[in-house]
């Protein structure tokens, strides 16, 4: 193990990236987003997308982070191969890490919420009414105060370092959320009106496949649920082993990160459907989502409740799998600045995650007392904009600036005949050419429209 750490197996690395990738913007966002842009249309060009430009993106991250054995900043500072691209990588490490401080700023919110609707039916199972009634009301308190124990969560986790950290606690949180997925899928389809939901988002309407504000949002999505163009890949490839074959684990975790998403969707949407089997309304009298935003709060425990007291085990059930998919992806996001703080000012790995912790919180509440006016421009200034060109960045220093033989040098150290193979035959022009001007594509559509 180098001082700086490093991931102790393949096992250990694919849980804690997967885990990185596998959090809200799975479980809550896409099954969200696929809600509300034609469920099947939607996940038809969210996998061409997340296949076509968001695993060559993250292959770039974690070729980069390996061979830099840094953070986003010193890793393109490093690869750059003149003034200017010196300081263009410079800006955008800096960017990267404001962007995942953003992200993680909104994420605690989401995820005190998910917390909150766990305490909840354990409170009421207590006989604590007032308490499950307080936990579950929209409040700024409410908001604060689990926001506060959210990131106390993990900075606890980050304090602990690569091995006794990150790997650690992702190698016990990840088969626990696996398992819980499976069971409350088996059991959801088992209700009157799943089938409905399964149709609709397995059946697709072609027609709306290309509708630009689908594609803007799968980009976004896929880009989102990778947790791509911020840093985070690229510092956990960083942790990685000189010895493992970069190819073969950017494909285990992309496979893993895509495949529970649509694990996810194929609980979220036929619980929506049973819902409305059950006299919940999930759409308004123009067939639009409601609460698109706010899906899984304003539709699910309205299911829960026509369950009675099995209702309660399968809420608490739930919103621990939701639980622990935020924690998965908030460690990884506050290791962005943390790194670059141990690495750039000698800081104290615990004291850097106590006081950038702090910051995200304070910024988090911020966002919880300006909650109409910033949650959304938040969410969608980082996950739809920022994200997506981060990620293009990315592409153009791995593809453009630095030198291919050494970006061959870096992947053959764990591959020595990628040389032969496919990935290597396609990749390095793919990043280069595909990848830029299909982001460049879809995000001028989005501005000039």
């Amino acid at each position: 193990m180098t001082a700086r750490g490093e991931f102790s197996s393949k096992f250990g690395f694919i849980l804690a990236a997967s885990g990185s990738a596998v959090g809200l913007g799975n479980i809550w966002g896409f099954p969200t987003q696929a809600a509300s842009n034609g469920g099947a249309a939607f996940l038809l060009v969210y996998l061409v997308l997340a296949f076509c430009l968001a695993y060559p993106a993250l292959m770039a991250e974690l070729i980069i982070g390996r061979h830099a054995k840094s953070n986003a900043v010193n890793a393109l500072r490093l690869i750059s191969n003149n003034r200017f691209s010196y300081y263009i990588g410079s800006l955008t490490g800096f960017i990267g890490i404001i962007t995942a401080s953003l992200i993680l700023s909104f994420y605690a919110l989401v995820a005190g919420w998910m917390v909150c609707y766990f305490l909840a039916p354990l409170a009421e199972l207590a006989g604590f009414q007032s308490v499950a009634d307080w936990l579950t009301e929209f409040g700024l308190y409410r908001n604060i105060v689990f926001i506060l124990v959210f990131m106390l969560l993990t900075v606890a986790i980050i304090s602990g370092g690569v091995k006794d950290g990150i790997e650690k606690w992702s190698t016990r949180l990840m088969p626990a959320l696996l398992g819980l997925l499976f069971l409350l899928i088996a059991y959801v389809m088992t209700l009157d009106g799943a089938m409905e939901g399964v149709k609709a988002y397995l059946w697709p309407d072609f027609s709306r496949a290309v509708d630009l504000k689908l594609i803007v949002s799968a980009m976004g999505q896929a880009f989102f649920s990778l947790s791509l163009g911020v840093g985070t890949m690229l510092i956990y490839g960083s942790y990685i082993s000189q010895k493992e074959n970069l190819s073969y684990l950017g494909r285990m975790v992309t496979f893993v990160d895509i495949g529970i998403a649509v694990m996810a969707g194929m609980l979220i949407l036929p619980a929506m459907y049973v819902a409305q089997h059950n006299g919940v309304e999930i759409f308004d009298a123009a067939g639009r989502l409601i609460s698109e935003d706010t899906l899984i709060f304003a539709v699910l425990p309205a299911l829960f409740d026509t369950m009675g007291v099995t209702g309660i085990f399968i809420s608490a059930a739930f919103f621990i799998l939701m639980s622990i998919a935020a924690l998965t992806s908030s460690i990884s996001m506050l290791e962005v600045p943390v790194a670059y703080a141990v690495e750039n000012h000698a800081i104290d790995r615990k004291r850097a995650a106590q006081v950038i912790g702090l910051l995200i919180a304070l910024i988090s509440v911020t966002i919880a007392f300006n909650f109409n006016t910033l949650f959304g421009l938040t969410i969608s200034a980082t996950t739809r904009f920022a994200q997506p060109l981060l990620g293009l960045m990315l592409c153009v220093f791995a593809g453009w600036i630095w030198q291919r033989n050494k970006v061959l040098a870096e992947i053959k150290a764990g591959y020595p005949k990628v040389e032969q193979s496919l990935f290597w035959k396609i990749w390095p022009s793919y990043v280069r050419y595909v990848c830029p001007v299909a982001i460049l594509t879809v995000m001028a559509q989005v501005v000039f429209s």
